[in-house]
């Protein structure tokens, strides 16, 4: 595996990928690697010949008070797991070379609408320094499929949005969540949970899951459900910060006749936010 650290040598060794006749399959990540992100490098051999990632904490993303300083960060041991994935490329910059005007001073790319509800109005600002790096990473490494796991189920959407908009020629694929044997969805975060939270911790994605039930075999009316789901989630010891019944293509509230849903959670548990989602079809109207 090549390592590049400047956006100079990426772009060199870019054009010695392309040179070559190389379809460039690119995965973006925070590091922390778990056996998600490996999932989707593997996915990622699936759509090209050569596998490009990059590890960046991207600062733009991260709140006043939230955990930029203390996310994880295990380079030596994520630079063994992209090892033996036979990722091709390692794109590993500092913060001078993704944002060479400092981050003040940079143009930002932000999708309206969908950046300001669910997670977007918990935390104000944050997909617009998703939506900034991520367009930043493409540009330097002009891949032509981009790889993203569906539990950020909200930030796979607003980079197809992006992408569209701006008429970028990327290829967006959304990767199924790797869940733990007891169903937790994979997430670097889920190192802050105690032993006693983790064991809670499934309780998230079961809860989902019989949300889902009700609505697709008992014809449940969403703001009961979502309700129901809210307080079972507060009885196992979480602090919801929503849940949620969306239109899947766009996360709009649905109207009585939208059958293609989601359901979309974000909860605290201890220090740890958790995340996960569970998509289900509603029956038609009779």
């Amino acid at each position: 595996m090549e390592v590049s650290a400047t956006a100079a040598d990426l772009k060199h060794r870019i054009s010695g990928l392309r040179s070559r006749g190389r379809r460039i399959a690119f995965v973006p990540t925070m590091g922390n690697l778990h056996a998600g992100h490996l999932r989707l490098m593997e996915r990622a051999r699936e759509h090209a010949d050569a596998v490009v990632a990059s590890i960046y904490v991207n600062p733009l993303q991260f709140g006043a008070g939230e955990d930029f300083a203390a996310y994880p960060r295990t380079l030596e041991a994520d630079l063994a797991q992209l090892r033996r994935a036979d990722v091709d490329l390692l794109f590993l910059p500092s913060d001078a070379e993704v944002y060479p005007r400092g981050q003040a001073a940079q143009t930002f790319v932000e999708v309206p609408v969908l950046s300001d509800i669910l997670c977007g109005a918990s935390r104000p600002g944050h997909f617009r320094g998703v939506t900034t790096v991520v367009n930043r990473l493409f540009n330097l490494v002009t891949p032509d499929v981009a790889l993203f796991g569906k539990k950020d189920y909200q930030q796979w959407l607003l980079i197809r949005m992006m992408v569209g908009d701006l008429g970028m020629p990327v290829q967006i694929v959304g990767v199924e969540t790797e869940r733990a044997a007891d169903g937790l969805a994979l997430s670097s975060r889920n190192g802050y949970l105690s032993e006693a939270e983790r064991r809670v911790a499934p309780q998230l994605f079961a809860t989902l899951s019989a949300l889902k039930d009700q609505m697709e075999e008992q014809g449940a009316v969403p703001a009961e459900a979502e309700a129901r789901a809210n307080a079972t989630l507060t009885g196992h010891g979480f602090r919801p910060d929503y849940i949620s019944i969306r239109r899947r293509a766009d996360l709009a509230v649905p109207g009585p006749r939208d059958a293609e849903l989601v359901v979309l959670a974000a909860a605290w548990l201890g220090r740890a936010r958790l995340l996960d989602n569970v998509e289900l079809n509603r029956p038609a109207p009779g």
